[in-house]
């Protein structure tokens, strides 16, 4: 693995109400090895609503140096969470001020959105 940790910052499908988190989590195990085929580190901070996230963020955030932080389409694009985003934004700004901030469209390409802010890692690489 490299020396540039990376952490993934979502809501944990398992803790939404009202839904199969299945698919959901499925799509994280594919995120989580595309990471692994990358050989980047990656550690995943998923987060219940209902149960202090903002704390939950910041241990994560203060457990290493963090090269890149990729904050996930649950907390990023659903209107009712935007003060919480805003939280997260200024979390990683506070606990991580040197990592790059990505945003990914899917659990299943947090690599690519890490990757676009990290040096050339692989012949697999997208960055050119």
């Amino acid at each position: 693995m490299t020396a540039t940790p990376v952490l993934v910052l979502g809501l944990d499908p398992a803790k939404i109400q009202g839904w199969d988190p299945g698919p959901v989590q499925a799509a994280i195990a594919r995120g989580q090895a595309r990471f692994e085929d990358y050989g980047v580190e990656a550690d995943w901070c998923l987060v219940a609503l209902e149960e202090n996230p903002e704390g939950a963020i910041e241990e994560a955030l203060t457990r290493k140096d963090y090269v890149c932080v990729v904050i996930g389409g649950g907390i990023r694009t659903h209107e009712p969470l935007l003060e919480l985003f805003e939280k997260v934004v200024n979390l990683v700004r506070r606990h991580a001020p040197d990592a790059a901030i990505a945003f990914n469209s899917s659990p299943e390409n947090c690599a690519d959105a890490a990757l676009r802010w990290l040096p050339r890692r692989t012949s697999r690489d997208p960055i050119t």
